[in-house]
Parts: structure tokens; C-alpha cells; sequence
């Protein structure tokens, strides 16, 4: 056992002095690397390195660029896709609602109780649609505005107080956010 000993007290010895040789030959090393990059470069060389880094710069650069513009692209992609699918989600009631009424409408024998169930899918959806931000614009003999609305046709106005506003809505406008995303299509007093 002591001659275990001995040997792994040798062998240790001998491990610390090869670290010490590697640590001054590490040394050595780098103070020959030191050595070999010392000498100058001539004013072309200094040139040719200069343009080598600036144009590896310029490489790097315009790749991280597009790496940006295609990760926004796919960014917007998917917030153009999430938005209509939250879209979707709240009409998709009011389309169960229409699914149930076409099944009773064969069944149904009063007009009236079919005309009372249109109604309130409707209500449903102008609530649905309202929570979202959409509303209807109001026009209704309001001064015609050719910004807001798009007049179809003209036609004399019944009394001199209705020359120039909106007589007839042909097709309703709609407002998103206070943005107008359809004009209204209307009829003006001449």
C-alpha cells in the first residue's frame, strides 16, 4: 500500500509539473502569436482587410435585415389571421341562430313568430358586431358630404330645406373604429 502511495504521489508530482510546462509554453505561445501579428501591413493589404471586414459587416447586417422583414411579415400574417378569426368566433352564434331558424321555419305556421326570430338574430348581430367596433352611420337628412358618403343619383328636392342633404339610403355606411370601412350609397335633393 505505501507503494501505492509513492506512485500516486509521483504521478501527481509529475501531472503539476507538466500544468506548469503547459502554462509557460501557453505563455510562450501567445507572446509568439503576439510576435507573427507584429509585423506592419502595407497600405494596400491594411485596404484589401479594411474592405474584407466592411463588407463581411455589410453581409451581416443585411442578413439580420432580413431576417427582421420576413419575421414582421409572418408577425402580421398571423395578427391578420387572429383577427378574423376573433371575427368569425363572434359571428358564429348568429349563424347557429339562422341554422335553428331555417329547420322551424318548415314547422313554423305563424308569419308573425318568424318575423319576431329574424328580428332578434338581427338585434344579435348588430350587438355582436357593435362589440367589436362596427357601427352604422347615421345619415338620415344629414348635409351631404361627398368625404363621407357616395351619392348614386339626384333627384328634386320635396321642400327647399332638403336641397343638398340626403334625401334616400340606398346602401348603409359603416364605421370600424372611427374609420368609415364602407360608404354609404345615397340619394341627394336637388
Amino acid at each position: 500500500m505505501i507503494d501505492n502511495k509513492e506512485q500516486e504521489e509521483t504521478q501527481a508530482h509529475a501531472a503539476e509539473e507538466v500544468t506548469q510546462e503547459e502554462v509557460q509554453g501557453s505563455e510562450s505561445g501567445e507572446e509568439q502569436e503576439e510576435k507573427v501579428a507584429e509585423p506592419e501591413l502595407s497600405e494596400e493589404e491594411k485596404k484589401d482587410s479594411k474592405i474584407a471586414d466592411l463588407e463581411d459587416r455589410y453581409l451581416r447586417l443585411f442578413s439580420e435585415y432580413e431576417n427582421f422583414r420576413k419575421r414582421t411579415s409572418k408577425e402580421k400574417a398571423d395578427l391578420i389571421t387572429g383577427s378574423k378569426a376573433d371575427t368569425f368566433k363572434v359571428l358564429l352564434p348568429v349563424l347557429d341562430d339562422f341554422d335553428r331558424a331555417l329547420k322551424s321555419i318548415g314547422e313554423a305556421s305563424d308569419v308573425n313568430s318568424l318575423k319576431e326570430g329574424v328580428d332578434l338574430i338581427y338585434d344579435k348581430m348588430v350587438k355582436s358586431l357593435g362589440a367589436q367596433g362596427l357601427k352604422e352611420m347615421d345619415i338620415q337628412e344629414k348635409e351631404f358630404n361627398a368625404e363621407e358618403h357616395e351619392a348614386i343619383t339626384n333627384i328634386p328636392a320635396p321642400s327647399e330645406d332638403l336641397k343638398g342633404k340626403i334625401l334616400d339610403v340606398v346602401e348603409k355606411g359603416y364605421i370600424l373604429n372611427e374609420k368609415i370601412i364602407r360608404f354609404p350609397k345615397v340619394v341627394v335633393g336637388a
